[in-house]
């Protein structure tokens, strides 16, 4: 692949390239190598999303529900009042600051991913996001190119541990809590659970562990064992201390020999797959919140968002919802196991066809899936699921 071809590719990618494709342990095993200074998470400046603020998650979440006769429906988001369970997420590889690591400056990148990926979890949790130095696109193209820097691989780990122990020594006071991840983030969360979560005290508080675009490794047809000794994948509606874990493909578009997710790490391991529409398994429907088109899912590079009806109707919300256009079910090829997505095609004057494959030179890179939209894609479901564990949750008076 040509350089500027590589350039494109790592700007608009939500990269699983580093932790999140590579073995879990090298971020633990390495932690102790880092001689970087700790932040101080007691500074708000250290986060992007603190309860109470107008900071990264207070944003417009509006969305536009568009029906298959291509009537359309505003949505508009409200955050809950009072919630009584928090959620704590690490975002995924955004970063284009030239160091190999980032700095703890929120740039456009940082907010824009808070945006689509973890704002609307304020509507059923309180929301915390810490920024965190992570591996940044910069040392990931370079990487590509063949020309490594050197990145500190351990101090973004370092991080988000010492922002869960800021966050459990002053914010937690007991409260259930949900980890949300995404590609670097779900690698960073995994490695945080098995280390400080995974048959700890503080497991009892967890509702759920929800770990996207990354590979959570469990013993092939099991739920439990693997990167998490105790908790176990999530199976039923409301059932808490679980584990959800998926990478997308289209149905049209399964993982090739070279995918990116979904592989094994071992012999009688497989990478999880729970879905979040259907936590029992089999197929449902998705509750997508997918980027209108009104601003880029990262950046303006990816694959650019088709009219939603015809004639084209225009769009002022960030979001659109697509009732009954979109379903999921777990799946398994010779190359990894996957949660494929399928639509629905129906006659109307709504589209029948999404974005949000990876796009370089006008070609799909078939081997990242729908890695950029994993989120989107599901995260009308993933807050039913949070919602309802956090019923069950409160109600066994926790």
């Amino acid at each position: 692949m040509p350089a500027p071809a590589l350039r494109l590719l790592t700007g608009v990618l939500l990269s699983a390239f580093s932790l999140a494709a590579a073995p879990h342990a090298s971020a633990q095993t390495a932690a102790a190598a880092s001689v970087q200074p700790r932040n101080d998470y007691a500074d708000g400046k250290t986060w992007l999303c603190r309860p109470g603020r107008q900071d990264a998650c207070a944003v417009n979440e509006d969305a536009t529900v568009v029906h298959t006769d291509g009537s359309t429906k505003l949505e508009p988001f409200k955050a809950a009042e009072d919630p009584r369970v928090d959620c704590f997420y690490v975002y995924p590889t955004v970063s284009r600051d030239p160091t190999p690591n980032s700095d703890m400056n929120a740039g456009p990148e940082e907010l824009q991913v808070i945006k689509q990926q973890f704002a609307r979890f304020a509507s059923v949790c309180r929301p915390y996001a810490p920024l965190y130095r992570q591996v940044t696109l910069t040392a990931l193209t370079a990487t590509m190119l063949g020309k490594p820097m050197q990145a500190d691989r351990a101090l973004g780990y370092n991080d988000v541990k010492d922002a869960w122990d800021y966050y459990l020594a002053h914010d937690n006071k007991g409260r259930g809590v949900v980890l949300i991840g995404h590609s670097q983030g779900s690698g960073v969360l995994i490695e945080l659970v098995k280390h400080e979560v995974d048959g700890k005290p503080v497991q009892k508080q967890i509702l759920s562990v929800i770990t996207a675009g990354a590979r959570l490794q469990v013993p092939v047809g099991k739920g439990v064992g693997g990167d998490f000794k105790s908790i176990p994948l999530c199976k039923t509606f409301g059932q808490t201390g679980c584990a959800i874990n998926f990478a997308s493909f289209r149905a049209s578009s399964p993982p090739p020999a070279n995918t990116r997710f979904g592989l094994s790490s071992g012999p009688s391991l497989e990478a999880a797959c729970v879905n979040p529409a259907a936590l029992a398994g089999g197929s449902g429907r998705l509750h997508a919140y997918l980027p209108s088109g009104t601003e880029a899912i990262v950046a303006a590079d990816a694959q650019k968002a088709r009219p939603w009806t015809t004639p084209p109707t225009a769009i002022t919300t960030p979001f659109v919802e697509v009732p009954g256009l979109l379903s999921a079910e777990c799946a398994k090829n010779e190359h990894g196991t996957y949660l494929s997505i399928s639509i629905n095609a129906e006659t109307g004057k709504r589209t029948n066809e999404i974005s949000g494959d990876v796009v370089v030179g006008g070609s799909v890179l078939k081997d990242w899936g729908l890695h950029l939209i994993d989120m989107n894609l599901a995260m009308g479901n993933l807050i039913s699921d949070v919602r309802a564990q956090a019923k069950t949750y409160l109600g066994a008076g926790k």
